[in-house]
């Protein structure tokens, strides 16, 4: 029998033989969907996590890693950074060329984190000019060719200051434009989901897309642009006879790093859990924990919870609970966390069924109201808005209507009342007046028209205006209104894409 001759020696050997039951956590990240600018999601879904990470033994991705990840942001304002190449330029003409040149590293690195556009452009060229004069001075003229070369192939017609550099500086930087003119270009072909989308190389615009460019060969920083959303930053080799580039703007547009890692959601349930495993795949993590606050603006909501499991591309569980105001219960906060975890149902939870569908997928009580034909894909109501519309139009016809009744009664009317014209006496008509007659009837039969086209343009109009404030969330349709009218009534013509 073989005896341990010390309790260090047992704990190892216990730990050895217990290391493969223990199984580790997956890795996991957790980001918001819905709206990204709603404080109260992205505060609720802060709090999930640190309820999640504070659990020993979890591995989750932080949200500064998150945004290191996809969105690096640089250490300082773009003022700082401007201050740091000053003090670069300062060391470089007080020939401390070694340490400039490590100072001019570490401006490039952090220009390329600002956001793309023309300041970023010019704070990059100042950076690759200065690094171009220091190696210049360390004897190292290939590397300062090469930062010479980085400004003059997104700016061939770019000149240097006779001010500032010398004459054989600018000879040698204008021989170097006339070999890049003469050197063979590698096509470079940028296309995005959403264009036209605003392309950017080393932070300055070169285009729309789809855009088709001839660019020297080597590295670039790609970013697009549109409105809002804006692609992961990424760095491009070009090389060869041509190098396409296809941005998915809907699926890298719609992530955000702050406040909290979101994604936004237009309500495609599928697209929302498509693009969170994309995520998880971009992130190289096994689990995406997606946090949804669903329900009315004001009153109470769930928060629920979806597990998604990354390489599979499938949803493990998912649950929730009914929540008011900007904090969560904290015991149900937990009892979710322990659920997205562990799997294990707690009686303050709502666990997601195959079979049944979670009150937050749940449509509103206006929407279950509707026939699934009435309700686009969209979550709003098409059909809807165009009978608000059509109403709207009928009721301005109408109202043309009654106004072009009320001109053509005018003339009879003057007619009939005028004393010269001898139709009324006393304020009374004459029984053999033909004439009178006819106009007494015509004014009646007119006026009877214009009270009816009154009360049915109020109507109509009043109807549609209900009708289009229940159909909020739709842009409205290009539609064009034509209104007719003419001696024997009125009408109405509507025309557009619905």
């Amino acid at each position: 029998m073989t005896f341990f001759k010390n309790s260090s020696s047992m704990v190892v050997v216990l730990a050895l033989a217990l290391g493969g039951a223990v199984e580790a956590a997956p890795r996991r990240v957790v980001v918001a969907s819905g709206d990204c600018k709603n404080a109260e999601l992205s505060g609720q879904t802060k709090a999930l996590y640190d309820k999640l990470v504070a659990r020993p033994g979890e591995n989750v991705l932080s949200a500064p890693d998150f945004a290191e990840r996809l969105f690096p942001q640089p250490s300082g304002s773009f003022e700082d950074i401007k201050r740091q190449l000053e003090a670069a330029q300062g060391q470089f003409y007080e020939a401390r060329y070694a340490k400039a040149a490590q100072a001019i590293d570490e401006v490039l690195r952090q220009v390329g984190r600002l956001p793309p556009g023309e300041a970023r452009w010019k704070l990059y060229v100042d950076t690759q000019l200065l690094q171009a004069m220091n190696q210049r001075s360390l004897g190292k003229v290939k590397e300062s060719d090469d930062a010479f070369r980085n400004v003059l192939r997104l700016e061939p017609t770019y000149a240097l200051d006779p001010d500032y550099y010398t004459p054989s500086t600018r000879q040698a930087f204008d021989k170097l434009r006339r070999e890049l003119a003469r050197a063979k270009k590698v096509k470079l072909s940028v296309k995005s989901n959403q264009s036209p989308s605003e392309v950017f190389l080393e932070g300055r615009s070169v285009g729309q897309t789809p855009l088709v460019l001839e660019v020297p060969a080597g590295t670039y920083d790609l970013t697009v642009k549109k409105g809002e959303a804006l692609s992961f930053p990424r760095q491009l080799q070009v090389q060869g006879q041509e190098t396409p580039v296809l941005v998915d703007l809907a699926y890298e547009g719609a992530i955000s790093a702050s406040p909290f890692p979101c994604l936004a959601s237009d309500g495609e349930n599928e697209t929302e859990l498509s693009h969170a495993v994309r995520l998880g795949g971009t992130l190289g993590v096994e689990e995406v924990i997606v946090v949804k606050l669903e329900g009315a603006s004001s009153g109470p909501k769930w928060l629920a919870a979806t597990v998604l499991n990354v390489e599979g591309g499938q949803k493990l569980r998912e649950g929730g609970f009914k929540t008011q105001g900007l904090d969560a219960p904290a015991e149900s906060l937990a009892a979710l966390v322990d659920f997205v975890t562990t799997g294990k149902g707690q009686p303050s939870l709502v666990v997601a069924t195959p079979d049944n569908q979670p009150p937050w997928e749940q449509p509103s009580v206006e929407q279950a109201a509707l026939t699934p034909e009435m309700t686009a894909q969209s979550g709003t109501v098409r059909p809807l808005r165009v009978v608000s519309y059509v109403t709207l139009g009928a009721g301005v016809a109408a109202l043309a209507g009654a106004g072009y009744m009320r001109l053509s009664l005018q003339p009879e009317w003057e007619e009939l009342t005028n004393p010269k014209n001898g139709h009324l006496t006393g304020g009374k008509l004459q029984a053999t007046d033909a004439r009178g007659i006819q106009l007494l009837r015509s004014v009646a039969k007119k006026q009877n028209t214009m009270v009816s086209l009154l009360i049915g343009s109020g109507a109509a109009i009043a109807t549609g205006t209900v009708l289009f404030f229940l159909s909020p969330n739709e842009a409205p349709p290009p539609v064009s209104v034509g209104v007719m009218a003419g001696p024997d009534g009125a009408g109405a013509t509507l025309s557009g894409t619905f």
